[in-house]
């Protein structure tokens, strides 16, 4: 097919770490590579074949992009989407569609979506603004969700009390009421061009409380059989109502009573996959290509369980980055390194992850705690 000649075009917007690392699998198709991302010095590069500097949010910047390609896939939900529909008119390929993009963009079209097509989620309601969220008080406790351009953490606050107003959004969003969460989970689904759906194993995600962000975590998941099949069934109906072309990331509340809610989605590479790289017979990066070329999706199976440890710049420190203790982490036995190529670390900002092989998930918990204890990312 015409993907493997050099001739052959894949435009990726986004060039940050999900972009990176979707780049390295790309030499495997022999594809000749394209990135778009804000940022002057992003990861992807020195990676990718062509890298173009410009505004994701800005028409005539996407649009000249995405004219240059003969498929166009995506690294971040939030692009301009009315450039997507005009390259789509025109012919480009473009996976996801842009209108799954754009359900997924605005948490509002999320939730309405999941109402539309029965999918078990938390209790929600809509709202316009602080004054909105304060007539809603009696709600409380809930999550105050900005509609649109919430990412990595940001956009989520907690509202416990009517002490809390002054601390939520005056935007467009909603109010997801607080569930007893017992787990967190996350599966990964693929679907192809061609109709093809291949599902990842479920995998349990612990979360740091203050940065609403995942801090590590476990895979295959050690939930009973039938959560986890649960799990999967709801993965595989939202890809397949979504009719979606590429990576979907389906991140669930399993609660105490054991019910399973449908979080949110993301219709890319997902944080939640990283181990698949070293763990699993396809990474998610392969299978993304596989999906959007309309080839054979590949095998989803864990070999080998593992952990993903995000490694986040420390608090406190702002300006070139220092991987202190790399050297001790490099002597933990089954542990693998990826370093995102970001010069500068700020607080909590991603850096890097690391993934730990180990055939005992208790030995794999505790290389996950030395992880985290020998290596900083400071400046």
């Amino acid at each position: 097919m015409k993907a493997f000649f050099r001739d052959f075009k894949l435009g990726i917007i986004g060039g940050g770490q999900l972009g990176r690392m979707l780049l390295q699998a790309c030499p495997n198709f022999n594809l000749y590579t394209c990135v778009l991302d804000p940022s002057e010095d992003g990861p992807c590069k020195g990676l990718a074949n062509e890298y173009t500097q410009g505004s994701l949010q800005d028409y005539q910047t996407v649009y000249a992009f995405g004219k240059q390609a003969d498929l166009l896939t995506i690294e971040i939900e939030n692009v301009n989407i009315d450039a997507l529909y005009q390259l789509e008119r025109e012919g480009v390929e473009i996976y996801p569609q842009p209108r799954v993009i754009e359900i997924i963009q605005d948490k509002r079209t999320q939730k309405q979506f999941y109402l539309e097509q029965g999918i078990p989620t938390a209790e929600f309601i809509m709202v316009k603004n602080r004054e909105d969220v304060k007539a809603h008080a009696n709600f409380f406790p809930a999550f105050n969700k900005l509609g649109k351009g919430g990412y990595d953490g940001g956009g989520v606050v907690s509202l416990k009390t009517v002490n809390d107003i002054e601390r939520a959004f005056d935007d467009p969003g909603l109010l997801e009421k607080t569930v007893d969460v017992d787990t967190e989970i996350s599966v990964i689904a693929a679907r192809s061009s061609l109709g093809e759906i291949r599902i990842f194993p479920p995998v349990e995600c612990v979360f740091n409380p203050d940065f609403n962000l995942v801090d590590y975590l476990i895979a295959p998941s050690s939930l009973p059989k039938d959560i986890q099949q649960t799990a999967e069934t709801l993965a595989r109906k939202i890809a397949q109502s979504l009719s979606i072309v590429g990576l979907l990331a389906v991140e669930m509340f399993v609660t105490k009573e054991g019910e399973i809610l449908v979080n949110e989605v993301a219709p890319r590479p997902h944080n939640s996959g990283h181990q698949t790289i070293n763990a699993n017979d396809t990474s998610q990066y392969e299978q993304h290509l596989r999906a959007i070329l309309g080839l054979p999706l590949g095998s989803t199976k864990i070999n080998t369980p593992s952990a993903m440890v995000n490694l986040l710049g420390e608090e406190g420190y702002t300006g070139p980055a220092i991987y202190h203790g790399l050297d001790k982490l490099l002597e933990i036995e089954g542990s693998n390194i990826f370093l995102y190529g970001k010069e500068i670390t700020k607080p909590h900002r991603k850096m890097g992850h690391v993934t730990i092989l180990n055939d005992d998930t208790e030995a794999l918990k505790k290389r996950v705690r030395l992880v985290k204890k020998v290596i900083k990312v400071i400046s």
